[in-house]
């Protein structure tokens, strides 16, 4: 398989910290051999190892990112399938074209307990696989190149692109969340996926036009 960090933009890719590529190299050099006991488990690798694995993305992204060593990031068999992002649209906005979309707002944090980026028009979508905010946000947020983990996402046409995934937090009705961040590099919506929202209650009132955090 190609190098996921070479199927990003030239500028973003030369920014990449090399230890990410040493350890995407390195991965595929022993895959095969993980595929007995890793098949289809998220797993963090680095140094030659495997360092963190399970079936929850963002749990095993987070344990792998605690370890300092810039790993590599993947589901073991399924290297090629990218980070879904869906839409599901639902009555709430009703300026959004065609049917109303809702939207809330989220605080997104570069470290966990410190005051981080407020944002409006955030999406609630149980559609989508991960956390979505545009590279321009992302840079407001003192994200950079050096910091993401090479990845693929792809939106509802099924194409897919390489992406940076970043360790964050999002803060929300008096409670702070681990936030798999994929950075979208072409589009600009704003994404609250499922690796936050499944550690939440959320109703969608279509009726009333409102949704409700931790009813």
């Amino acid at each position: 398989m190609k190098s996921i960090a070479d199927q990003l933009p030239a500028e973003i890719a030369g920014q990449i910290h090399p230890d990410r590529r040493k350890n995407e190299e390195a991965y595929w050099a022993v895959r095969d051999q993980l595929l007995e006991q890793y098949r289809g488990q998220w797993i963090g690798f680095a140094d030659g190892r495997v360092i963190a694995s399970g079936t929850s993305p963002v749990a095993v992204f987070q344990a792998a990112e605690a370890t300092g060593l810039h790993p590599f990031f993947i589901c073991v068999g399924r290297e090629d399938q990218p980070c879904r992002i869906r839409r599901a649209t639902f009555p709430y906005d009703a300026s959004y074209p065609g049917e109303a979309l809702p939207v809330i707002g989220v605080e997104f944090r570069l470290t966990s307990g410190s005051p981080g980026l407020v944002l409006d028009r955030v999406i609630p979508d149980t559609g989508a696989d991960a956390s979505v905010l545009p590279w321009a946000e992302c840079q407001l947020l003192q994200l950079t190149p050096a910091l993401g983990v090479q990845g693929l996402l792809s939106g509802v046409a099924g194409s897919s692109a390489a992406t940076l995934a970043f360790l964050i937090w999002v803060y929300l009705d008096g409670n702070e969340y681990p936030c798999r961040l994929q950075a979208d590099f072409v589009g600009g919506e704003r994404i609250l996926g499922r690796d936050v929202l499944n550690r939440l209650e959320i109703l969608f009132r279509g009726p009333a036009g409102e949704v409700v955090v931790n009813p």
